[in-house]
């Protein structure tokens, strides 16, 4: 779309709105995002495709577009990697209408990185603008053209002529691109009109609007309408007096019958504001508004309508692997809800001012907001700090999503400049600096589980870590957050805590060939997403943690009377307000096929926030003939926030199942040679190693099946003692293996209908310090297509990332993802790893599918080994044992970039087994079908 159009666009909005000639006109001359881009001649000084005008989309970053250099923030303090400090030139002509004439028109730009200089028609159009994140405006009035052509030049510089510019947001653990990345816009006002109108609207309806007029030359009024979203007038008019001379005023007042805003039920409205002389309307502007009152309340907490709360956040960039900084409205609406979907409240804007648009997101989908000023882990000066926290205030302050100021990050603050975000936050909203216990909230980043009990339980201030359990590629998020959560929340003082971060950012390189994703090692692959937003899975177990509906832990069989108990961790909200529902499933072994027993809605409960309920769930004989119990919670706005499942039979006896479906019979014959028996029936024939009792092939009526290798012995030192065969007298081929150590014995025996069963000796050591135990065995990676399997999915698990994962019937293609580096190939759920309660799995080859058939309940399945990440630091890559197919009593935690899994709480520990004489315990028992699959 050209200019003219655009200017006929905006100009038909307002003359058929309300009295035109007195509203703000905003007429765009780039895009509106990066999905709707206006082309500008565009130069750039160094780097890629410099030193020749072309052009450029505005808004963009002008790396992504194939110009300059490309850095991550660590770059300068590598002398080997050159630090790009090129320039973007821009220019653009457009026109603007003679009825303009008399008005103020400033030109505003949404954000440009960093150092830029406009100028009009030759003329500079003000100061040079520091500060990469933040809306800044010039007064062109007089060096316009009406009704002609105009040009527009901006010179940007990547690299800022103030230091401490640089170090606040050049020298950062994050991406640094250059460029006008955000909207620029006209916006021409009446004479006489508003600069400001800020907005303090509480809880109770009362209001308090602060207006700043450009000039007095005359007695004026100030009149405040609310209306609802349906247009809908709120009560009456409230005005207030100006007299000549005073440019600044509030109006206060009160509405009644006001609905407040939160997360849970973000109602806003419409607040007109009109300024007057006599009679005539001068200017008038319209700010959407939520009614909601913010406090900190010292050594006790966040109160947000008069109720505590706790923030369950995450870190955001601004960020996509196409357009980096620069982003579509879908790209944003697609960040809310995921965070949403997590059955997130808060957003931590990590680590500078978000577009606009975010912030009406937030507003209308509902999330709180931490608001941050830019500094990494240095400060801006008191020359340009000042300036950027008065544009971020001016900017955002009517955003009821926004209800605390970030200082900084991390040391990047300089306290002579704090002062300046309450002085101009009408609000006087809290402002914290971020990993510092400061104005009475401590948010020290990344402790250990002991440490945040020290601190934090036995503390005397509200805590929320605004960075914890670092998620390099697939460590932390998830994995440890339940012992973190529950810890935190037997204190009072628990104010909340934002997980290190929403996504990888990984960026497309355009200065490479082929499509190339760059995370710059592992300092950028830290998100619960990928960078295309692809669910890790740490997802899912964010959300069953910080669901705002717990179910008390149960266990559920076939004589379950139907009771559950609910805990409603929602702030706002009575679960009468939702829905919840459930359904009983029967399986079958090797399919993905399932048949619903029973399903219902149970009537919700009233049952105000803090309070924990009783339901009954109406069964008749639903359980009778099920293996799996759902029970789904929706919320009032019809969003799931968690499904759960429970088993409703024992692994053996769905194993049991199987074994009564194959009542063929078959004599079984026995070979043997000087290293290994063979036994065979009709369908099915095995050898096994004389000397170990491990299998050497199988082979079935389409040929071998490389399933081989095993039972070994994983986890614990242990030798073979000896071995033992016969046919016994049910005609059963038996395989006895001795050991010195655990299984003790393990024991194969051959079935005359072809199925093959294992059973290791029962767990009776006392053991400590295990990473993993049990059995493993081998089968060639590059011949499997797949899996289907009934146990917890459908993404893999580690000790301490059991939430999440349900137990059901599922299925996967394999595939080979590294969990944030295989960023052109991410295909979730990973296939390989750690699998939870295993009852079957069904391994799809290119030879012959088989099953396995487990009777030993909560054993997990390893399935193939990860391959480990380039660039692996902390606890990120736990251990795997030998083989590549494993069925195990323990697997290992995993940690986060910062520290070992042992720091992360009590489920992060290495394995304790203390056995008894006489326990009668759960070994390893097995069933495996190699026959041809029907």
């Amino acid at each position: 779309m050209n200019f003219k159009k655009l200017i006929f666009a905006s100009l038909f909005i307002v003359l058929f709105g309300t009295s035109y000639s007195q509203q703000t006109e905003i007429v765009f001359l780039s895009g509106t995002d990066a999905a709707n881009t206006v082309d500008w001649d565009f130069y750039c000084t160094d780097g890629m495709n410099s030193g020749e005008w072309t052009k450029i989309p505005v808004p963009s970053n002008w790396e992504l577009q194939g110009f300059g250099t490309y850095n991550y923030g660590h770059d300068w303090s590598n002398k080997d990697i050159k630090l790009g400090k090129e320039h973007g030139l821009y220019k653009h002509s457009f026109e603007v209408p003679e009825s303009w004439k008399g008005k103020t028109v400033n030109i505003v730009f949404d954000a440009s990185m960093t150092d830029t200089q406009a100028k009009i028609n030759g003329k500079l159009a003000g100061e040079v603008h520091q500060g990469a994140f933040y809306r800044f405006k010039y007064d062109i009035s007089k060096l316009l053209k009406y009704g002609k052509e105009n040009l527009l030049e901006v010179d940007v510089a990547k690299h800022s002529e103030n230091e401490s510019v640089n170090r606040a947001e050049r020298q950062a653990d994050f991406w640094i691109f250059g460029g006008i990345f955000r909207p620029v816009f006209l916006e021409a006002l009446p004479k006489t009109h508003m600069n400001r109108t800020a907005i303090d609207a509480k809880a109770d309806g009362s209001f308090n609007t602060f207006i700043v007029l450009n000039q007095s030359k005359g007695n004026y009024s100030v009149s405040v309408e609310l209306f609802d979203l349906s247009g809908n007038k709120m009560g009456k008019t409230i005005s207030a007096e100006i007299e000549k001379g005073t440019t600044e005023t509030f109006v206060s007042g009160k509405f009644e019958n006001i609905k407040s805003w939160n997360p849970e039920w973000p109602t806003l409205y419409d607040m007109k504001i009109s300024l007057k002389q006599n009679e005539l309307v001068l200017h008038t502007t319209s700010e959407r508004i939520g009614f909601r009152t913010v406090e900190l309340r010292k050594h006790d907490g966040f109160y947000i309508n008069n109720e505590k709360v706790v923030f369950k956040g995450v870190n955001r960039h601004s960020f996509w692997p196409e357009t980096g900084r620069c982003l579509s409205e879908e790209n944003i609406l697609e960040d809310i809800r995921l965070m949403k979907e997590m059955n997130m409240n808060a957003v931590r804007c990590s680590h500078y001012v978000p577009d606009k648009r975010f912030l009406e997101l937030c507003d209308s989908m509902g999330l709180f907001v931490l608001d941050e000023v830019t500094g990494w882990q240095d400060g801006y000066d008191t020359i340009v700090g000042p300036k950027v926290i008065k544009e971020t205030v001016l900017k955002d302050e009517n955003h009821p999503s926004v209800v605390i100021w970030d200082h900084g990050n991390e040391g990047g603050w300089l306290f002579e400049n704090e002062k300046w975000l309450q002085y101009w936050d009408i609000q006087k909203r809290p402002v914290i600096c971020p990993w510092l216990l400061h104005n009475g909230v401590d948010t020290h980043h990344y402790p250990e589980y002991n440490q945040a009990i020290a601190r934090n339980i036995f503390g005397n201030d509200p805590f929320m870590p605004t960075e914890f359990l670092h998620g390099l590629y697939d460590g932390g998020h998830g994995a440890g957050l339940e012992e973190f959560w529950r810890s935190y929340e037997s204190s009072p003082l628990l104010a909340g805590g934002f997980l290190w971060v929403l996504a990888d950012e990984a960026i497309l390189r355009t200065d490479k060939q082929g499509t190339v994703y760059d995370s710059d090692g592992n300092h950028a692959p830290d998100g619960i997403l990928g960078p295309h937003h692809e669910k890790e899975g740490s997802f899912y177990t964010i959300k069953e943690i910080w669901s705002p509906v717990q179910v008390e832990p149960l266990s559920i069989n076939q004589e379950w009377n139907g009771t559950l108990f609910l805990k409603n961790k929602f702030i706002y909200t009575n679960l009468k307000e939702c829905v919840f529902t459930w359904k009983a499933i029967k399986t079958e072994i090797g399919s993905t096929h399932k048949t619903t027993t029973g399903s219902g809605i149970v009537p919700s409960p009233d049952a105000q926030p803090g309070e924990t309920t009783r339901i009954q769930i109406a069964l008749n004989d639903a359980l009778k003939d099920a293996d799996i119990f759902e029970f789904k919670a929706v919320n009032h706005e019809g969003y799931e926030l968690y499904t759960w499942s429970w088993p409703v039979i024992q692994p053996s006896e769905k194993a049991g199942e199987y074994v009564a479906k194959n009542p063929e019979q078959s004599e079984i014959k026995v070979t043997e040679n000087a290293s290994s028996v063979t036994a065979s029936t009709s369908r099915i024939e095995i050898s096994f190693n004389k000397n170990n009792g491990t299998i050497l092939s199988v082979k079935n009526e389409t040929g071998f099946v490389s399933f081989n290798g095993g039972p070994v012995p994983v986890g614990i030192e242990t030798q073979v003692t000896g071995t033992f065969w016969e046919v016994n007298k049910d005609g059963e081929f038996y395989f006895e293996t001795n050991y010195s150590g655990y299984p003790h014995k393990t024991i194969w025996t051959l079935h005359k209908n072809g199925l093959l069963n294992l059973e290791a000796g029962a767990l009776t050591e006392n053991l400590n310090d295990i990473d993993f135990l049990g059995l493993s065995f081998s089968y060639p990676e590059e011949k499997v297509k797949g899996i289907k399997w009934m146990g917890k999915g459908p993404y893999r698990v580690w000790k301490n990332r059991l939430k999440g994962s349900n137990i059901n019937i599922w299925e996967k293609e394999y595939n080979n993802t590294i969990t944030g580096e295989s960023f052109n190939d991410l295909i979730y759920p990973e296939f390989k790893g750690y699998h939870g309660n295993l009852y079957w799995a069904k391994l799809e080859t290119t030879e012959s599918d088989f099953t396995i058939i487990s009777e030993t309940p909560n054993l997990f399945f390893r399935l193939f080994t990860p391959e480990k990440p380039q660039h692996v630091q902390g606890g990120v890559y736990p251990p795997f044992p030998a083989g590549n197919i494993s069925f195990l009593y323990e697997i290992p935690a995993i940690g986060t970039k910062f520290k070992s899994a042992d720091k992360l709480g009590p489920q992060s520990q290495k394995g304790i087994y203390h056995g008894r004489y006489g326990d009668k315990s759960y070994p390893i028992k097995l069933w495996f079908d190699f026959k041809k699959q029907e």
